[in-house]
């Protein structure tokens, strides 16, 4: 946070020693230093006080605070948003792969236990597509902006909107396809194992 080095700096372009601060903006001193050591923050109404005091604008007063909180929510938003991308990669190709050889040697249980596991991964993909609609990336670009910090202006944002339902249809087909042609080579590798 950058509040406590901007009261510690106007405080001293004033040539104010932390008392007379203290004394001006009714508070103890032992207030103003934990202010400025970024031990506490200020109230609303104490912010109000030294907007006053200080003769700047609330917005001026904690703009970089504000800013910098802006910056973690968003880099706490990308890193969940990996997390779960990642367990989700992870999950959609053991999906892949285990239904055939699971079944196969397994019957009915196997079958049973990839449906059970296959539950677990959906649910998964809701999340992510939670994340997805909070953080407002449905397209590759978007999320390619948004994991590098980015945003993208307002006509790229409206074209990628027009893509979204064409993108979701082509990516449920090529799942489609990706796992049949995983089950077609997991038959033809347990065929030649056998």
């Amino acid at each position: 946070m950058e509040l406590g080095a901007q009261i510690k700096r106007l405080r001293k372009e004033r040539g104010w020693n932390q008392d007379e601060f203290a004394a001006r903006a009714y508070v103890s001193r032992q207030t103003v230093s934990n202010w400025e050591n970024e031990k506490s923050y200020p109230d609303v109404h104490s912010l109000m006080i030294l907007s006053d005091i200080f003769g700047v604008t609330l917005d001026e007063l904690v703009k970089g605070d504000v800013e910098t909180m802006k910056k973690e929510i968003d880099n706490a938003s990308i890193d969940e948003y990996k997390l779960w991308a990642n367990i989700y990669s992870v999950m959609f190709i053991i999906a892949l792969l285990l239904p055939y050889p699971l079944s196969r040697f397994f019957g009915w249980w196997g079958a049973g236990a990839w449906l059970c596991f296959m539950a677990v991964t959906i649910g998964v993909a809701f999340k992510v597509e939670k994340l997805k609609k909070k953080n407002n990336v449905q397209t590759f670009k978007e999320i390619t902006a948004f994991l590098e910090g980015k945003s993208l202006d307002d006509l790229e944002q409206m074209r990628e909107e027009v893509k979204r339902p064409y993108q979701k249809v082509l990516l449920a087909i090529g799942a489609g396809v990706a796992a049949l042609a995983v089950m077609m080579i997991m038959h033809l590798l347990l065929d030649v194992l056998k």
